[in-house]
């Protein structure tokens, strides 16, 4: 063989085991994703400053409802919690016919909590609205995955499932 081509193809074969080695895997890829998301969930945790937008309501006695397609949100600042959720459920006192239905209230929690257990944060919390008190459960999981529990005085309870993200930048704080 040709010296020229043999130093050629161990050239060639260097230039492409070092391309192939610098690459990183797909579960590499995947396992800096968690980390980074994970980081950022403690972040928002710490700050006691994020959005839930739910994915499916879970209201008692009825079936799961997806809620992709409506306009959902529940803000927690330290100083407030704003609502506005659909409400699938039993309405019992003071709720009149006609109405919009859903769980749509702005209040400053008389209790805001946010503690860090071994598989997940959870935050709890008590907003007095303009007819109703609603006591919120949050469980949020590492990765930024969510369920939400609303539970009223005048209505059926009702869980949520969804995500947490970072408040708009350009919203601003209410």
């Amino acid at each position: 063989m040709n010296p020229k081509i043999s130093v050629l193809m161990v050239l060639l074969l260097f230039i492409v085991t070092t391309l192939f080695a610098q690459e990183k895997s797909k579960k590499q890829l995947r396992a800096e994703r968690v980390i980074e998301k994970q980081q950022q969930t403690e972040a928002l945790m710490n700050a006691r400053e994020f959005v839930f937008v739910g994915r499916t309501a879970i209201p008692t006695g009825f079936k799961t409802m997806d809620l992709t397609t409506n306009t959902n949100y529940v803000k927690f600042h330290p100083d407030s919690i704003e609502s506005y959720m659909p409400f699938f459920g039993k309405a019992y006192s003071s709720i009149g016919y006609g109405g919009d239905g859903g769980l749509k209230f702005s209040g400053k929690p008389e209790d805001y909590t946010v503690t860090k257990g071994a598989k997940n944060y959870q935050v709890n919390a008590t907003v007095k609205g303009a007819n109703d008190y609603y006591k919120i459960s949050l469980s949020v999981s590492f990765e930024g995955s969510a369920t939400l529990s609303i539970i009223s005085n005048n209505r059926s309870s009702i869980s949520y499932n969804g995500e947490i993200s970072a408040p708009d930048k350009k919203e601003g704080k209410k």
